[in-house]
């Protein structure tokens, strides 16, 4: 059980994905932030990054791993397709 609110987590997971977006900016692509549910960080990819065959993997691999590396080991990141930021309850 991750040990913060979403509220605390807030500020944590913005720096990260404000450390990865020049990564992600190189391949064409952007990276937001939706929002944080339970402890699951939900972010949605832009640019070059939609229907990319490598989004899942920069998702895992990049941006996941530094959330539980730089926050907590616990956090998860899920991936809200364009047009489904009002439907995260349906996602995963």
């Amino acid at each position: 059980m991750i040990p913060f609110t979403d509220e605390e987590l807030r500020p944590a997971v913005e720096s990260v994905i404000e450390k990865v977006r020049p990564s992600i900016k190189l391949d064409g692509g952007d990276i937001d932030l939706i929002d944080i549910i339970d402890g699951v960080v939900f972010v949605q990819l832009k640019g070059a990054c939609i229907g990319c065959a490598s989004s899942g993997t920069t998702l895992k691999f990049g941006v996941e791993r530094q959330m539980k590396a730089l926050i907590h080991p616990e956090v998860k990141v899920m991936s809200v397709p364009i047009g489904w930021e009002d439907k995260l309850d349906k996602l995963g």
